[in-house]
């Protein structure tokens, strides 16, 4: 048995304060097991109870995991000082006071972008000692060459002498201009400067898997998704880039063909 009051339990989960609970426990707005609550102070099980705001279940799940499917024109933050944030995209019934943005994609990319609550789970993925690898795929100014496998594989050295760690690259169907990279660590602006190196510009970029965590084919750009416990876990399963790319590189092809 968990007990745990009602306001913290709401506010832990919500955006509400508790100042706001309260007052929506005197308007009887609060419920506990279908039964309307005003004491925001009681106590309940936070394993068994069924608690609503307004009439919306809230889950009981204590941290939150939104996979978001991430549209160009966002900044990767919770301050909207340099332009909108990816916070706008999430749903208020989705959202916690806490949640932020684990890792980051430039303003102008694309794809996969893991919102949470949990800071722990962050660190673990941010993690240089965790090396947990990300698959992009990019749209090229120039056709892709093959000798940029062995390039990136031997661990390109950037424009300003900075050394990056293998990398594995492979061109994608229906197009000399597409291809999919593979890094495990996350300098600024890596991709686009790793691609620079060679001679060639990336156009567009989209994040397409972290770890084992692909984006889903049923997620369209600028929608958002809650995960299971059973997703959170693919974020550190390995993943093989080559059966990948065999996998999914006719849909996501054809995603960046269509941008």
């Amino acid at each position: 048995m968990a007990l745990i009051r009602l306001d913290k339990f709401i506010s832990e989960r919500t955006e509400y304060s508790r100042s706001n609970i309260k007052e929506l426990a005197k308007k009887g707005q609060l419920s506990v097991n279908g039964i309307v609550e005003k004491a925001a102070d009681r106590k309940i099980d936070s394993d068994k109870d069924t608690v609503s705001v307004l009439g919306k279940t809230i889950s009981s799940q204590r941290y939150r995991y939104i996979l978001l499917n991430k549209p160009a024109g966002y900044v990767c933050s919770t301050d909207d000082k340099d332009g909108e944030t990816v916070m706008k995209l999430i749903p208020p019934d989705m959202r916690t006071k806490d949640m932020f943005p684990a890792g980051r994609l430039d303003k102008d990319s694309l794809g996969a972008l893991l919102i949470t609550d949990d800071g722990d789970l962050a660190h673990r993925i941010l993690s240089p000692k965790r090396h947990i690898p990300k698959i992009y795929i990019v749209k090229l100014d120039r056709p892709f060459q093959n000798k940029y496998v062995d390039i990136f594989k031997k661990g390109i050295a950037l424009s300003n002498g900075e050394q990056c760690l293998p990398a594995l690259v492979r061109k994608a169907e229906n197009s000399d201009l597409l291809a999919f990279i593979q890094l495990n660590e996350g300098k600024y602006h890596q991709v686009k400067r790793m691609f620079a190196s060679v001679d060639n510009h990336v156009e567009t970029l989209m994040r397409v898997s972290v770890g084992g965590l692909i984006l889903p084919e049923k997620l369209a750009c600028g929608q958002c998704m809650e995960l299971l416990h059973k997703d959170v876990e693919n974020l550190f399963r390995p993943i093989d880039f080559e059966a990948f790319c065999s996998d999914f590189s006719a849909f996501f092809s054809a995603l960046l063909i269509n941008k």
